[in-house]
């Protein structure tokens, strides 16, 4: 049976039911491809380990916030059919199968691959019965000078009820048994978060934590026969409930909220394989697991604290150090002179992000001419020159507008730190539009002309202002001084600090007001062009795309034979390759070293391309919940820079990911005759616009 869409002000009635994939089962795809990469044993190896750790914390999160969501679903009674047509039951029964798979897959790439080429390459990482003497009397004074005094084990019996287990933790299960009584007991101990999650040996050997505690059971519990002990972990609902419509202190109500996310509802308990079964019971019975939120795998558990093992100082077993480029112009110019002289588009991490946007904010800071920065900050690191700059210029008294999104998620503590330093230094702070989350990317200095004239420098940016992300994001950001942007980025701050409700703009496309319009827009010009024999093509680079009104209008353009091109890195609900639906459109995903973060946007236009970038993604909480920006890029070499870069990622010999009708995504990375496909971010360090080198 059809069902009914809305497409450029139509009603069609022609596009089928099932045409929308889950998004949580292709989120747990996108992880998939992240762990093909440790798979690959022509990566260097310590990249693999690093590989295996991002599969591990991206799990984390999409329990902690999608299936906490579905759970909650649940719970409320808000549980009606998705997109794609199936049930929240019927879709957490299959993301426990997926995601049980893609665990034990992980486990078997570590204990089967990864573990023994670490070993090989002189890197052991060793369970407590592998160490010897030497190692074991090493760990005793270790755990007594480090471990102990932080430790505290917790009984369970009438006295003293099972402790709460907070989210993300790392636990002990204990057995233990009273010779005199002959009566066993049960105790938990919690492995604190303040020590490694690998503990160094000599030379380049590991052992986990929780086995240097396991070992030293016996002086924790004197005079008790310890019988059995088992790792286990749980993930917490992670997800914040703040009503801004009622609270008077945002920031208040979002610090009691983030006090209570440590205590949310259980959505995962993770075991190591050989637990007993009796002690199983006793944490699905006190935690409240069933059987679909418990998974079982070799241990060690936490595979994510691998990252302590990839940042070891081993350059053989790593990518070669970049060094990114300086973008054309800059070298010997004024960054503001060559900004006035023409618009400057930046690519990171090839081009380098100190020099450009960091560079930007530092001069604005300390050039007497400056009198005003307005900076948009969603997620910063935690020693941020941005964050400096804009201290030391409201220290100098320029006047300092700084908007804080303090609800980013797992950034809200960092971000409310950041805005009190602010505060305290003399910035204006303001959070945003009540309802809204602020994700836009910008960044407005006005600075005093020799002529006495004012003029606005503007920056417009896919990325976050962190340079330690910008070190392995990919993203743009553009320069201007154009007045007619320097005019749009004043109108969109006036809105985001006072009650303006401005929603057009001269080279912007904002949301919540105009983006998804001005894009499904530019789909409709798309098929018109075609159906008048002018040249047509739609070309997006996203991280998601999810939106149902956005992915039917591409099913539209694609059924009356405009050709798309879809670049997406993380979660595509849309089909490709239906009869007579999607026969046209090619969805592509490449992953590497480097996350590809930017989202660009490019109409073919009847042969005059109308490119944008910006900071949004193809999902309705984008379009419709944030407050988001993309800029219409004017320069003919820039256009044509971008539209190049996507043709490459889509292009048969660019090494990536497809996705067919069925929702599989297979990896391409050898031609018909073997040889090894187009590394597309290899490639753009040796790009003729980029020039960064291997250190």
């Amino acid at each position: 049976m059809a069902t009914e869409a809305v497409f450029m002000g139509e009603m069609v009635e022609d596009l089928p039911e099932g045409r929308f994939m889950d998004r949580e089962v292709d989120w747990l795809r996108f992880n998939q491809r992240v762990l093909e990469l440790a798979e690959d044993v022509g990566m260097p190896l310590l990249e693999r380990v690093r590989f295996l750790a991002i599969f591990a914390s991206n799990l984390d999160e999409f329990f902690m916030v999608r299936v906490a969501g579905l759970k909650r679903r649940l719970a409320t009674g808000v549980a009606v059919a998705g997109p794609s047509g199936h049930h929240p039951r019927e879709l957490l029964t299959r993301v426990a199968e997926v995601s049980h798979d893609l665990m034990r897959r992980h486990a078997r790439c570590y204990h089967d691959s990864v573990a023994p080429a670490l070993a090989e390459a002189g890197i052991r990482i060793l369970r407590w019965d592998d160490l010897d003497e030497d190692d074991r009397r090493r760990m005793h004074r270790f755990f007594r000078g480090s471990v102990y005094p932080v430790l505290t084990p917790f009984a369970v019996d009438p006295a003293h009820p099972f402790p709460y287990i907070s989210g993300r933790s790392l636990n002990l299960a204990v057995t233990v048994r009273d010779p005199r009584t002959g009566r066993t007991a049960f105790a938990r101990i919690k492995v604190p978060s303040a020590l490694p999650r690998f503990i160094r040996l000599e030379g380049e050997a590991f052992v986990p934590v929780e086995d240097v505690i396991a070992g030293h059971l016996p002086q924790l519990f004197a005079g008790m026969e310890v019988l059995e002990h088992h790792a286990f972990r749980v993930t917490r609902n992670a997800d914040l409930e703040v009503d801004e419509d009622e609270t008077d202190d945002l920031v208040q109500s979002l610090e009691k909220e983030l006090l209570r996310r440590r205590f949310g509802p259980m959505v995962r308990l993770e075991v190591e394989e050989d637990i007993s079964p009796e002690v199983l019971r006793i944490l699905e019975r006190e935690l409240g697991a069933d059987d679909e939120e418990v998974i079982a795998v070799p241990g060690p558990l936490n595979l994510a604290g691998l990252h302590q093992i990839a940042d070891l100082d081993r350059p053989e077993l790593s990518f070669s150090p970049m060094v990114p480029a300086e973008p054309p112009g800059l070298e010997a110019e004024d960054l503001f002179a060559a900004v006035r002289g023409r618009e400057l588009l930046v690519h990171h991490p090839y081009e380098s992000f100190t020099t450009t946007t960091e560079r930007f904010v530092a001069l604005a800071a300390s050039d007497p001419s400056v009198v005003a920065i307005k900076q948009t900050l969603y997620r910063t690191s935690g020693d941020s020159p941005i964050v400096e700059s804009l201290i030391e210029a409201a220290r100098a008294g320029k006047e300092v507008v700084v908007l804080v999104e303090i609800k980013a998620r797992f950034d809200e503590q960092n971000n409310i730190a950041w805005a009190r330093k602010l505060e305290e230094a003399g910035c204006h702070v303001v959070y945003g539009v009540v309802g809204l989350k602020t994700h836009c990317k910008l960044s407005l200095v006005v600075r005093r002309e020799d002529d006495g004239s004012l003029r606005r420098y503007c920056h417009v940016g896919t990325g976050n202002y962190n340079p330690s992300t910008a070190r392995v994001y990919e993203d743009f950001g553009l320069f201007s001084a154009e007045p007619e942007v320097g005019e749009d980025l004043s109108d969109l701050f006036n809105r985001l600090t006072g009650f303006s409700r401005t929603t057009s703009y001269r080279r912007l496309m904002a949301a919540p007001d105009g983006l998804r319009s001005g894009l499904t827009e530019r789909i409709a010009a798309e098929v018109r062009a075609h159906s008048e024999g002018r040249p047509a093509r739609i070309r997006m680079k996203v991280n998601s795309l999810v939106d149902e009104e956005i992915i039917d209008a591409l099913y539209r353009a694609s059924a009356a034979g405009v050709p798309v091109d879809l670049w997406v890195r993380g979660s595509c609900v849309l089909r490709p390759g239906l009869p007579g639906v999607s026969e046209t459109v090619r969805v592509r995903s490449v992953l590497g070293r480097f996350l590809e973060h930017s989202r660009v946007f490019a109409f073919e236009n009847g042969g005059d391309p109308e490119v944008w970038l910006g900071s949004a993604d193809l999902m309705p909480r984008n379009l419709d919940r944030r407050v988001e920006a993309l800029i219409r890029v004017a320069d003919p070499e820039h256009r044509a820079r971008l539209v190049e870069l996507m043709d490459t990622a889509m292009d048969e010999g660019t090494s990536s990911w497809h996705l067919g009708p069925d929702g599989e995504w297979t990896r391409h990375t050898r031609d018909a005759e073997g040889a090894p496909l187009r590394d597309l971010q290899a490639s753009l360090r040796r790009d003729r616009h980029v020039r960064a080198t291997d250190g």
